[in-house]
């Protein structure tokens, strides 16, 4: 493989046909540069796919309240469904499969203020499993626990930019807030992967706002989150249920899509990631078409070099060469060509793929941090050298089997 005189031949060849050698190498940096900067787009669409699940758990289940629009029993379309404490109860309690569980009680004033600064912020009613569902990470204090629900505790968690907007570098945690002109004491502080968006927000105990605010019993929406490895049929299977139970209790057609709504990020979600790796493989389908045209040229280069180089290997044959040094001197040329061009082709690529990240913005909702990993590179590059090989064998086979005597006479 490393013999020095072999190496020198073919230099020598690859330099005497310049042209002919780039036009085909490039047709290999071509395919290797396509499938590159392909899987690359491929990665920043599934990444900006990703981001807006970023602050909702991708197993969750949401599910709002809405209006029939189907007679049943009796009863008129038209009718409003209003979900109640019971309702989130037997659905969180009953229901097997259901990991974590919240409600939201509505409150659509928002005015909340601290000693002189005051603020429009959201203000978000939950249990305690709400923080697991929206992914909120408290990084002082706590968030909403089961005592606070209970005991209508007057308490609050507070986003960091509402912290830094109603006391700026003053301690939060054990002072007062004053919600639509209720006091209520901070007793978390916490960060979401929503972005700033989510960081201004409050959350309250459920039980408490609806005491305060005279929301009685009422929930407008609740939501639940299934094991982590549930798929599209446990989901499925989930929302099934809870319909069922909901049409049992508030006397709708279970056939009704409008009395009740459902958000199911699980189906959502991996229905994405179905359609990305279908994606992902038609990507490298067409590349190794590419690639494959690529190598197509290359053997064909690989014919002509052993039909011009007939007299010399009769001559070489006639010295005593063996077929298998004939074969391996055709095969290396035929893998140098490929791997140099292919490898040009991935650093381009690579590089146009880096590019490109730094101008995509990091908020970008659709298409975010495009990249090729370690193990795509590694791949591309064991189907070039295969590919090299499978190049140079048939016209390798050809020169092996040229006969001295026939050679020779060759002009």
């Amino acid at each position: 493989m490393f013999d020095r005189d072999k190496w020198q031949e073919i230099f020598n060849t690859i330099s005497k046909n310049k042209l002919r050698t780039f036009l085909t190498g490039f047709s290999v940096a071509w395919g290797i540069f396509m499938l590159i900067v392909l899987l690359g787009s491929g990665t920043g669409l599934q990444n900006g796919v990703k981001n807006t699940f970023r602050d909702t758990a991708t197993n969750s289940i949401w599910v709002f309240s809405g209006q029939t629009s189907i007679p049943y029993k009796g009863m008129k379309s038209g009718r409003f469904i209003q979900f109640d404490n019971s309702d989130y109860e037997l659905v969180s309690e009953r229901l097997p499969g259901v990991v974590e569980s919240s409600g939201r009680f509505y409150l659509f004033s928002n005015t909340v203020s601290y000693k002189d600064e005051s603020g429009s912020f959201g203000i978000r009613t939950v249990h305690p499993g709400h923080q697991f569902i929206e992914k909120t990470l408290t990084i002082k204090g706590r968030f909403i626990n089961e005592t606070d629900v209970k005991e209508y505790r007057k308490v609050a968690s507070i986003g960091t930019l509402v912290k830094e907007a109603l006391f700026k570098d003053e301690e939060a945690i054990g002072k007062y807030v004053e919600v639509n002109g209720v006091p209520f004491k901070v007793v978390g502080i916490f960060e979401d992967e929503g972005g700033e968006n989510e960081q201004e927000v409050l959350y309250l105990p459920i039980s408490t706002a609806q005491k305060i605010y005279q929301g009685g019993d009422d929930i407008n929406m609740f939501m639940v989150s299934l094991d982590e490895d549930a798929g599209i049929e446990e989901s499925q299977a989930m929302v099934e249920q809870i319909t069922q139970k909901m049409a049992e209790i508030h006397n709708f057609d279970p056939e009704d899509e409008r009395a009740i709504r459902f958000w199911n990020n699980i189906e959502g979600f991996l229905q994405f990631q179905n359609l990305f790796d279908g994606i992902r493989m038609f990507i490298w389908i067409i590349g190794i078409m590419t690639i494959i045209a690529g190598i197509v040229g290359i053997s064909n280069i690989m014919m002509i070099v052993v039909k011009e180089r007939t007299k010399e290997i009769g001559v070489r044959k006639a010295l005593g060469a063996t077929p298998m040094s004939i074969i391996s001197l055709v095969i290396m040329e035929s893998v140098l060509i490929t791997s140099v061009s292919g490898y040009i082709g991935m650093v381009l690529g690579v590089g146009l793929v880096e590019l490109v990240s730094n101008f995509v913005p990091p908020d970008s909702e659709f298409f975010q941090n495009p990249e090729v990993n370690f193990q795509v590179a590694i791949t591309a590059t064991l189907i070039l050298i295969a590919a090299g090989t499978l190049a140079g064998l048939i016209p390798a086979r050809k020169a092996a089997s040229i006969k001295p005597i026939v050679a020779l006479r060759d002009e």
